[in-house]
């Protein structure tokens, strides 16, 4: 089958070898596992971590969002059957989506979108997932619930934010204050549901004052957590909660006590690689997904469309989630 592969770490991504086209075996679905034809997959910013640092002896297949057709099914499966439309994040310790057939686990799995094309769906999974677990899991907060209450989104305009504005703009009652720094991803976040939009290259304290906003009940930061921590631990009221995503490489988390402030961490591999016994959840949420979208009360975040999947073109797209400029998700599709 084809596939887009590297087996060196660390590479830029405009070195020959960081990704390239290579032919690899079809992969053997386990127990409770489908193998998908893969039509369309997203790239996220776990992908260019990935690259950057784990490699190995054989080709490494990166990709954790994709799109495809169910055209075998292992022994104990129960949720599909060949021929299902899916759609899915994968698992951070198994073989990624760049290839043409994958394997992955049914408890992890959605029934795709049927109002979306392959493209559109490809962009959901991971994003839906984590903020999905972000927003009901990790900080509490009930559906049709937060009356009253404010939540402040650092980084509104990126994958995760793109989803987690509507998640929390449609179903639940907060107040939802997004933040983005460039006109375009201002207006993008606006057109997703938040109530307001700030700049978090400015005083996020002050704008919320002037906003007559402040202090609000929960704060979602989705990049550079450790550069707004001291702003974000003075914009929460008492006994609020902070919820982060990414990868600090210290975060000092004593100014959190005075105000008995919580903090949790979200990463949507953990029931996956653990084998939760709620990992069945994930096919369940994205289930809810999928019948959100095809009711029209949630839209896809595709941002780009960059062709067909190949490492050229999977190349451009490493390099534009790199630069901290990309706009919703970037989906490839086809081989």
């Amino acid at each position: 089958m084809k596939a887009v592969v590297y087996t060196q770490p660390g590479l830029p991504i405009h070195a020959p070898q960081s990704l390239y086209d290579a032919e690899l075996p079809t992969p053997k679905p386990g127990a409770r596992d489908l193998l998908v034809e893969v039509r369309a997959i997203a790239v996220n910013p776990v992908d260019t971590k990935i690259r950057a640092s784990r490699g190995g002896d054989q080709p490494q297949v990166l990709g954790w969002d994709a799109v495809g057709v169910v055209r075998e099914v292992g022994p104990e499966v129960t949720l599909f059957r060949p021929g299902d439309e899916v759609f899915y994040a994968g698992a951070i310790d198994r073989p990624g989506s760049y290839s043409e057939l994958h394997v992955v686990d049914e408890r992890i799995v959605g029934h795709k979108p049927r109002s979306l094309d392959n493209a559109s769906a490809a962009a959901l999974p991971l994003t839906s997932i984590t903020a999905w677990e972000l927003l009901f899991d990790r900080l509490g907060v009930e559906e049709n619930g937060g009356e009253g209450q404010r939540l402040l989104v650092v980084g509104a305009g990126g994958g995760v934010g793109s989803i987690l504005v509507q998640l929390a703009s449609k179903l639940t009652r907060l107040t939802v204050i997004g933040t983005a720094s460039r006109p375009e991803t201002q207006a993008w976040v606006k057109a997703l549901g938040a109530h307001h939009v700030i700049d978090h290259t400015e005083s996020l304290p002050l704008q919320l004052e002037a906003l007559k906003l402040g202090p609000v009940d929960y704060v979602i930061s989705l990049t550079h957590t450790d550069t707004y921590l001291p702003q974000l631990v003075e914009v929460l009221r008492p006994q609020g909660k902070l919820a982060l995503i990414d990868d600090p490489a210290q975060l000092d988390v004593m100014p959190l006590k005075r105000k008995s402030l919580s903090l949790h961490w979200e990463l949507m591999f953990t029931r996956s690689l653990y084998k939760t016994e709620d990992m069945i959840k994930q096919h369940q949420l994205l289930d809810r997904v999928a019948q959100l979208v095809d009711s029209g009360v949630l839209k896809t975040t595709l941002g780009e469309h960059y062709g067909t999947i190949n490492a050229e073109h999977l190349k451009r797209a490493h390099a534009m989630i790199e630069s901290g400029k990309a706009r919703g998700k970037i989906v490839l599709e086809g081989f």
